[in-house]
Order: C-alpha cells, then structure tokens, then sequence
C-alpha cells in the first residue's frame, strides 16, 4: 500500500499541471491583436471580393447620389462578361478625361486617414474611376434617337424610367462632346462596353469617351449601403430584357449556312473567330493584376 501511495504521489503533480488552467492574454495585447487580425481581413476582402466606393457627382442621379457609397462585387466579371443594364465601375481609358471636383486640402492626419480607408475599401476612388449603367456590350448596335428620343439597342428602343434628365434633343451631334442626345450608330467592338450615366444632363461617357475595355472593369456595383436611409440593391431594369442579340450572333444567317449548321461553301470559318475571342478577354480578366491604387470614383 505504501508504494501504491508513492507512486500516486509521484502522478499527481503531473496531473495539476496538465489541469492547470491556460494564462490569458492581457487585454493591453489582445486588443490590437484583434484590431491587426481584422484590418487584415478587411484588407484582403477588398483587394479580392467587395469594396464600398463613394460617389462624388452627380452624373447617376437619382439612381445614386452625391455621398452615397455603394458596395462593389469584384469577382463576378472573372467568371461572366457584364451585361446590359448593370451598373458598373471601371478604369477610363485614355479618352476618358477625369472629372474636376474641388475640394480642400485635407491636411496631413486626413491624407492619412485616406490612404488607410483606402486599404480597407472605404475611401473615394482615383481619378480615372468611373461608375456608369451598361447600355450595350460586345456586337451591339447603339444610337439615338428614335422617333420618340430613345437610345436603340440593335434596332430596339429603350425605355428609361432611371433617367432623371436627358440631354437636348435640339443641340446637333458633337462626338467630341456629350452635351446632345443624339450621336451616331456605335458598333461596340468585341470584348467592350458602352456606358452612360443615369443623368444623361451632366454625365461624361460613351458617348463622347468611347467604349471600355471588359478589363478595366472593377465589378458591379449591387447595392446602395450608406447612407443607411438610401439602402437599396441596383437590379437590372427589365428594359434590357427586350434587347434582341447582336447581329454576330446571327452570323450564320448573314454568311450563309442553312438551319442544320451545314457550310457546303466554306463560308461558315469565321464563325470560329467568336468563341477564340471570347476566350482571349477571359484570360485577359483572369490575368488582371490584383495590385490596387488609392481611387476616387467618378460618375
């Protein structure tokens, strides 16, 4: 017995320590241990799913307004294209001219805070950020105006209940710039987007800038989020629902195949062309750096 209350005796220290309850992390470490952990998430959520942007102008309204912030996914165009109606926020090319809004130098504490907002996704864009509506993609045929002063889409009109006020119909067309309704029949080149502001009255767009590459689209803007009064998702206006297909996806009836697909002329070889390009702007996104800059958005 004696030896069994030894060797009891000799355990029983092993076990105290094993149950000895783990010290905990005083508050003073664990606290911006935390804020470092979350800043991280942030971080990395920004650069590679969603991003709140904020609009400065006023060239959406009313469907957005100046000081509303708008959450952007940034991943949907690296599996599909952007279609008609979307609402969408891009780099500019080099036809796009950005925006002058004044504003006061914020001092050295508010450049700061921009850059570390910027970091998380909550500070204004770059200068050559836009955020606009997807009016026609890729082989679309796009123009105004129809009898009534509708932009046609492949030959169908549009009705726009978002616009809050158009241009004049009455200034002729000046492709330099955007300040007419009407502007020529625009054929949009494969792998691009033409986009136009809400407020057709004040917006800079495709109609005087040209169309954008799919690549330099950032992602779609979904949803209003602050401020919390103005909360509301950004559907796609069933308008666009009547827009036929381009005339390119109607090749086979321009070049002469018969309805079972058949080409006893050869003429059917350019059809293939479609597909590859496809596939080259899918790579082209696939391959778009994940390397961001500080942005004010534009609209």
């Amino acid at each position: 017995m004696a030896r069994r209350s030894e060797l009891y005796d000799d355990v029983e220290p092993w076990r105290r320590r094993v149950r000895r309850p783990r010290r905990q992390m005083p508050m003073w470490q664990e606290i911006p241990l935390l804020l470092i952990v979350a800043f991280c998430l942030a971080v990395l959520i920004r650069t590679f799913l969603l991003q709140a942007f904020f609009i400065p102008s006023g060239s959406m309204e009313d469907t957005l307004l100046i000081g509303d912030r708008v959450l952007v996914n940034k991943v949907v165009y690296d599996i599909r294209d952007p279609v008609r109606g979307e609402v969408v926020v891009f780099r500019g090319t080099d036809r796009w001219a950005p925006e002058q809004i004044n504003r006061p130098d914020p001092g050295f504490l508010g450049r700061l805070g921009s850059t570390l907002g910027d970091l998380v996704g909550v500070s204004s864009p770059g200068e050559k950020d836009f955020i606009k509506r997807v009016i026609a993609v890729g082989g679309d045929r796009v123009a105004c105006c129809d009898a009534e002063g509708r932009v046609t889409v492949n030959g169908q009109s549009l009705d726009e209940p978002y616009v809050l006020q158009d241009s004049p119909l009455d200034l002729p067309p000046n492709p330099a710039e955007c300040r007419s309704r009407r502007f020529a029949e625009v054929v949009v080149p494969p792998g691009e987007i033409f986009v136009m502001g809400d407020h057709r009255l004040v917006s800079m767009d495709a109609r005087c800038q040209g169309p954008v590459p799919v690549e330099n689209v950032i992602g779609r803007a979904f949803v209003v989020v602050w401020p919390s009064s103005r909360w509301a998702s950004l559907p796609v206006p069933a308008t666009f629902a009547d827009v036929p297909a381009p005339a390119a996806a109607r090749a086979p009836d321009r070049i002469g195949l018969d309805p079972t697909g058949s080409d006893p002329d050869g003429a059917g070889d350019g059809v293939l062309a479609l597909p590859a390009l496809a596939t080259v702007g899918s790579v082209a996104r696939a391959r778009r750096s994940v390397v961001t800059r500080p942005r004010r958005l534009l609209s």
